[in-house]
């Protein structure tokens, strides 16, 4: 027969258990929360992902340059067609990145990206970006991949922001190792086999 201390015990034990339990449960929820949070947010200067519709165009423009960086353990070769453009606030632009597999085997990419400086995050609006979407590339595959944004002319009306003339994109290139990614190279994600790799 267990005494009333011994209880007291089990009782804390399966608090204890279930506070742990919804911690882990929070570390693996708390990742696409957040990327939610600074896509919705601009927080951290990240890119809003905007929706497509009509905007005023203004005279005032700004410069935005484009960064490209690859995981050192990733052998891609990855470049911005064009290193800078000069955009009204409004103005929807295209522009186009070129990612090239330089290894033997398929590879899945994924990319983070952010804007700096980190005050203009808000205002940059990404309508198409193939940041939002895992990116397989055979061996020695090149693809050029669209980039459609526009700086809202909102940020015009803050004084605060009439000193950014320049806005600069940057991406980060990794290799994902997802669920989604084993599917795209033809493995079963249930065992975690994946052709090439």
């Amino acid at each position: 027969m267990k005494t009333s201390a011994g209880r007291k015990n089990a009782r804390l034990a399966g608090r204890l258990v279930a506070v742990v339990a919804g911690m882990v449960g929070l570390a693996y929820a708390s990742v696409p929360l957040y990327e939610l949070f600074c896509r919705t947010t601009g927080f951290g200067g990240t890119p809003v992902v905007a929706q497509q519709g009509e905007r005023t165009m203004l005279d005032r423009a700004v410069k935005v340059r484009f960064d490209s960086n690859v995981d050192p353990n990733l052998p891609w070769r990855f470049e911005p067609l064009e290193r800078e453009v000069k955009v009204r606030l409004g103005e929807e632009r295209l522009v186009h990145y070129r990612v090239t597999n330089v290894s033997q085997r398929p590879i899945v990419g994924t990319s983070v990206y952010n804007v700096t400086p980190e005050p203009a995050g808000p205002w940059f609006n990404k309508l198409q970006c193939f940041c939002f979407t895992e990116q397989l590339l055979q061996p020695g595959q090149s693809v050029d991949m669209p980039v459609v944004f526009f700086v809202d002319p909102e940020m015009d009306k803050d004084r605060r922001y009439d000193n950014v003339r320049t806005i600069t994109l940057s991406y980060t290139f990794f290799e994902a190792k997802t669920e989604r990614a084993k599917i795209l190279l033809g493995g079963n994600p249930a065992n975690g086999t994946g052709k090439g790799g």
